[in-house]
C-alpha cells in the first residue's frame, strides 16, 4: 500500500484552509492544516511534506519571513512552497515571493483546477523521490553483506533473483519517471517541477547504473549514488 504524501496548507483564516481542503481533496492526500507560521514550522519539525501552500498575509510571522525559516533549515529547504495571496503590488512584490524561495505564486482568487493541477505535480515528484529512496535502501542492503538485502525484500533468494527483483523496481520508477518528464514538457510547467523531474531523472541514471554494474562479469560493486 503507497503511502499518502502530505500536504501543508497555511493560513490564518479558517475559512480559506476550508476551502483549500475541498479543492485539494479530490488529490486523495493527506492535509495538514496549520493556522500561523510559527505552527507551520512545528509541524515541518516531524513530519516530511510533498508541498507547502503558504498565504503570504499573516499576523506575527508573514509568509515571506516563514518561508525564509523553511529555507535556512537542511531538512526542509527543499520542500516546494507556492505561496497564495489576496494582494498584488505588482511585478516586485511577486519577485519578493520568488526571492524569497518560492517555486509558484498565485494571486487570489485562484482557479481551483490550476491549482489542483499544479499541487498534483509536486505531489508527483515527492512519491517518485519516495520510490527512489527505498530502490537505494534496498540495493545498499545487498551491497552491504546480502542478508539484510533478502530480509527487506521479503524472500530468501539467491544474489542473482534479489538483482533481477530490484531491476524489476526500479524499472517501474524509471517508466513513471519518464511518464511524468513527457508530462510537464507537454504542460509547460514551472521551470522549478522541470527541474526537480531532471533531477530524479539524473538519480535514476546512477541507480541503474551501479545496479547494472552488480552483473556477473561486471567488476567489483560501485558505490551506490547518494539520494540527499
Amino acid at each position: 500500500m503507497v503511502q499518502k504524501a502530505k500536504i501543508l496548507l497555511v493560513d490564518d483564516r479558517p475559512e480559506n484552509l476550508l476551502a483549500l481542503e475541498a479543492i485539494l481533496s479530490a488529490l486523495d492526500q493527506t492535509l495538514v492544516r496549520a493556522s500561523s507560521g510559527e505552527e507551520a514550522l512545528k509541524a515541518l519539525l516531524t513530519d516530511d511534506f510533498a508541498v507547502i501552500l503558504l498565504d503570504v498575509q499573516m499576523p506575527g510571522m508573514d509568509g515571506f519571513e516563514t518561508a525564509a525559516h523553511i529555507k535556512r533549515r537542511e531538512r526542509t529547504r527543499d520542500i516546494p512552497i507556492i505561496f497564495l495571496t489576496a494582494i498584488n503590488h505588482g511585478p516586485h512584490h511577486t519577485f519578493r515571493g520568488y526571492a524569497a524561495g518560492a517555486v509558484d505564486y498565485i494571486s487570489k482568487p485562484f482557479d481551483p483546477w490550476v491549482l489542483r493541477a499544479k499541487v498534483s505535480v509536486f505531489v508527483e515528484l515527492y512519491m517518485k523521490n519516495c520510490q527512489l529512496r527505498e530502490q537505494a535502501a534496498l540495493l545498499r542492503l545487498q551491497l552491504e553483506g546480502g542478508g539484510g538485502g533478502k530480509a527487506a525484500i521479503g524472500d530468501s533468494k539467491e544474489p542473482a533473483g534479489l538483482l533481477a527483483e530490484l531491476s524489476a523496481r526500479l524499472a517501474a520508477v524509471e517508466e513513471q519517471a519518464e511518464a511524468l518528464s513527457k508530462q510537464l514538457d507537454d504542460d509547460s510547467a514551472d521551470a522549478a517541477a522541470v527541474a526537480t523531474a531532471a533531477h530524479l531523472e539524473r538519480k535514476l541514471t546512477g541507480l541503474r547504473r551501479a545496479l547494472d554494474a552488480l552483473e556477473p562479469g561486471t567488476g567489483s560493486p560501485p558505490s551506490v549514488p547518494s539520494q540527499n
